[in-house]
């Protein structure tokens, strides 16, 4: 029996499904355990190393245990680690973020996504006097209740509860429109638009693949939102800091009236954080009525972390080694089942790609859904077999990092091409 194995049917004793997220158990026939990250390799308790494209679903984009990261950490948790006051380091964070996104003033940490895109929809709630919210079907911003929901049918713009234990009057506070389609998010906002307090959308949705804006749609979303007194909520957890500096609010030349970031501005450690002009970030307490509170806000470790990463994306050319790698990488997966006649799309953003296996362009939550999931099961276990772990499913990225060189890329294509031919 191998080590993995051993280790995951005690964890099912123990971990409700074996993991702590659900995505986890999708491995099959069982997940393999992880001894260690170094660089764009992950190696595994079974003596497996394996090329990395899921980099912690984004966050790692200098890959595992970067040097300058790892030596302010461990220089950093040499003096403590947890306080419950404020540290120069959370300062120096928050000014750096607000340096690289314009639409940024002040900030509140939190602990992840989730809670920043929380206290995101509190906030525009708190701002606007207003109760519903808008989001687009197949974006993801988190297990929060107001988000975890559907589009309804096709006669009600409602969403309905993609959770047990979400209630309906609760999900229908929340409006479902279609990513890239702007008429879409018009005829909600005729009927609803004067009491939707924002309009939250994943500027690139990173969570059903890799879906980019369409040209205009973003710009679009914010006059929309402008015209009905609607904040624009830019979900950047994914894209911050991944596609660039200013994130897409700088690559796609939009501002949004609150954004949310995660992932890499904590260098891979917890963190989530919400950002705006002064207006909208005074109402959070203590100077407001809209509450947040935490801990663990602020973390230090995450903090040192964070701030050392973006130095590092700062002032070296990483960001042009995961963007050339990723554009090759994409550019293989398409010149490989294009050869071998397989129906494929390959879907690219900076630093970030998806493969579907179907015809025609995916652009949104309908056309991403007709691609072949099983087919795409069956590549990722050919992968897998071969020592490159992309993510098991099929509505999440792969991701490139500064550590992955043109050798490690032109060698997963081998293995792409090979698993390619088994799926024939």
């Amino acid at each position: 029996m191998s080590e993995s194995r051993r280790l995951y049917e005690e964890a099912q004793r123990v971990l409700v499904g074996g993991v702590n997220s659900p995505v986890r158990a999708a491995i099959k026939p069982y997940p393999f355990f992880v001894r260690e990250g170094k660089g764009p390799y992950l190696f595994t308790v079974d003596g497996n190393r394996l090329i990395d494209y899921v980099l912690g679903y984004g966050p790692l984009i200098l890959g595992h245990a970067p040097e300058p990261v790892t030596r302010r950490v461990m220089d950093y948790v040499s003096r403590g680690w947890l306080y419950g006051v404020p540290t120069e380091i959370e300062v120096l964070l928050a000014k750096k973020i607000a340096d690289h996104f314009p639409s940024i003033r002040r900030i509140r940490f939190v602990n992840s996504g989730g809670e920043a895109v929380s206290t995101a929809i509190r906030l525009a709630r708190g701002y606007t006097k207003r109760k519903k919210i808008l989001k687009f079907e197949g974006c993801y911003h988190g297990a929060v209740d107001y988000v975890l929901v559907k589009a309804g049918s096709a006669a009600a713009h409602f969403g309905v509860p993609l959770s047990a234990g979400v209630p309906e009057d609760v999900a229908k506070l929340t409006l479902v429109a279609r990513y890239n389609d702007l008429d879409s998010v018009e005829r909600v906002m005729r009927s609803e638009g004067n009491d939707v307090a924002a309009i939250i959308v994943e500027p690139i949705m990173a969570n059903y693949g890799v879906i980019p804006p369409k040209d205009g749609f973003l710009r679009g979303l914010r006059e929309i939102a402008d015209r009905y007194g609607a904040l624009l909520i830019l979900d950047e957890v994914v894209t911050g800091y991944r596609i660039g500096l200013g994130g897409a609010q700088r690559y796609y030349g939009v501002s949004a009236d609150i954004t949310t970031l995660g992932k890499i501005i904590g260098g891979g450690f917890p963190v989530g954080a919400v950002g705006a002009r002064d207006e909208i970030m005074d109402l959070l307490s203590p100077r407001g009525p809209v509450f947040n509170a935490g801990t663990f806000n602020g973390h230090p470790i995450s903090m040192v972390a964070g701030l050392a990463t973006i130095e590092v994306l700062e002032t070296t050319n990483a960001y042009e080694n995961a963007i050339n790698t990723s554009r090759r990488l994409a550019e293989g997966f398409n010149d490989i089942f294009s050869r071998l006649d397989i129906d494929h799309v390959v879907n690219w953003a900076p630093t970030m790609l998806q493969v579907f296996f179907t015809k025609g362009e995916v652009v949104d939550h309908e056309t991403a859904s007709k691609s072949n999931t099983k087919l795409y099961l069956r590549l990722h276990e050919e992968l897998l077999k071969r020592g490159v772990f992309i993510a098991p499913s099929q509505f999440e990225a792969m991701f490139t990092s500064s550590s992955h060189t043109n050798g490690i890329i032109e060698e997963t294509l081998r293995q792409v091409e090979d698993s390619a031919k088994a799926l024939r």
